[in-house]
């Protein structure tokens, strides 16, 4: 499971650089979630091989009482809680300030790890001004500049030395002697509680609490039809008393771990609300994450027909890029549409971790070839000569041949519609990677 490393300071320190640094932009996952606040964003990141999620937090002061900054300090005090690390940011240029001591005593009371950053301080690793930051009792001030990327991986090594969860890396291949870890994701109040309890009550299994972090996840096993699974809880099944605050019944972070370490997701989707800007996100980061996913529209039962075509105009379009998966219609509290979901989650698991053999595969690649060519690139066409399979969950082929960078996005959709279509995946993203070979008589390549 992924750590999470929250960036916590005051306004116009430089956290949300920091935070487009660590995320690179295009590994961002969410700028917003709607229903939590917008001053709190969470994304992918990656140093040194690890992978972690960090959190942006908005301003914060945590003595003021009321209005607008207090439900900003809520939302950091949260970001807190779920946090790994935390990375304090403070500004060399601006001084130590007041602020500054009320967040460091916050954050010392709390008994999170700390690592203070010293934002801004290109040219001014050796300043005599970085002693000052001493005086916050957090440890040592790392210098860094978020601007120019300047000491930001010795920064992130820092938050994630002593993480007993810093190597993990997401899911592993599922084995026949393994469970097949299962997690329902979805918006607040669409039914994943009552979805997962009618799961338990129906096989009459006994679901046990499994601390496995700081946020007390909790794993439930159980079996359906001589299958064992394991899954992986985002609808909020904890001890009573450990949720604090509102805010926590539907934890972003706890949301995207169970996603990445899951091998089947099931997206559950609120019939009477629609398809909205959340599920859309939710369902980008199962696609990045390449998880085998089912879509569950649920409350099928509360809508009308009108309602229901437009859902499924809506479901079309939003989530035109998940039209490999399926999509069911179900009722968790009347327990309608339980057992096509139970199949379609198997067949999702079984495309997701098919194997196909390489004969196969070149066998189907001179086939789509054979009936449509790849388009000419000037005087060039690609030659594209054999496949083989080059992992699974989700499955990747790699294609090998000559010029291949002159094949289009377009043609390796066609390719991966005929590869979908013969061995029948469903539920499951399919990536096909492309290997050119050099031509040893290319003038180019010679010294």
């Amino acid at each position: 499971m992924k750590p999470v490393i929250a960036l916590v300071g005051r306004t116009n320190v430089g956290k949300s650089t920091l935070f487009n640094r660590l995320t690179k932009s295009r590994d961002a996952i969410v700028a917003d979630f709607a229903g939590l606040t917008r001053d709190r964003h969470y994304g992918d990141a990656s140093a040194g091989g690890r992978e972690f999620i960090v959190i942006d937090t908005g301003g914060f002061e945590p003595d003021k009482p009321t209005g607008i900054v207090r439900e900003m300090a809520r939302q950091t005090e949260a970001a807190v809680a779920e946090a790994d690390a935390v990375i304090f940011v403070t500004d060399i240029r601006a001084g130590l300030t007041a602020q500054d001591h009320d967040i460091a005593r916050y954050l010392r009371e709390r008994q999170k790890r700390v690592v203070l950053a010293v934002n801004k301080a290109e040219g001014m690793a050796d300043s005599p001004a970085l002693a000052e930051f001493h005086e916050l009792g957090i440890g040592e001030p790392h210098p860094v500049s978020a601007a120019h990327g300047q000491g930001i991986r010795s920064l992130v090594d820092a938050a994630l030395a002593g993480s007993e969860i810093a190597d993990e890396q997401g899911a592993d291949e599922p084995s026949a002697d393994k469970p097949i870890r299962l997690a329902v994701a979805g918006r607040p109040n669409v039914g994943k509680s009552t979805l997962i309890n009618v799961w338990l009550g129906e096989e009459r299994l006994v679901a046990f609490d499994q601390p496995g972090t700081t946020r007390d996840a909790i794993h439930v096993p159980f079996e359906r039809g001589g299958q064992r699974y394991e899954l992986i809880d985002t609808a909020g099944l904890r001890r009573k008393g450990r949720v604090f605050e509102a805010v926590e019944k539907f934890s972003v972070v706890k949301t995207l771990q169970a996603i990445a370490d899951a091998h089947v997701v099931v997206l559950l989707l609120d019939a009477t609300q629609g398809v909205t800007d959340q599920d859309a996100h939710i369902a980008g980061y199962i696609l990045e994450s390449g998880r085998a996913v089912v879509v569950a529209v649920n409350k099928w039962d509360a809508v009308d027909a009108y309602q229901r075509q437009m859902l499924e105009r809506s479901l079309a379009q939003r989530l035109a890029f998940l039209r490999y998966a399926e999509v069911l219609h179900i009722s968790a509290r009347r327990r309608q549409g339980l057992a096509p979901l139970w199949k379609a989650i198997s067949q999702a698991h079984a495309s997701a971790t098919a194997k196909l053999p390489t004969p196969v595969l070149t066998r189907l690649l001179h086939d789509a070839v054979t009936h449509q060519a790849p388009a000419r690139a000037g005087a060039v066409r690609p030659k594209l000569r054999y496949a083989h399979q080059g992992g699974m969950n989700p499955p990747i082929v790699v294609i090998h041949g000559n010029a291949l960078e002159h094949v289009s996005e377009t043609y390796k959709r066609y390719l991966e519609g005929r590869i979908r279509a013969h061995f029948k995946l469903v539920g499951t993203p399919l990536r096909i990677e492309l290997k050119g070979s050099k031509n040893p008589f290319d003038t180019a390549t010679r010294t």
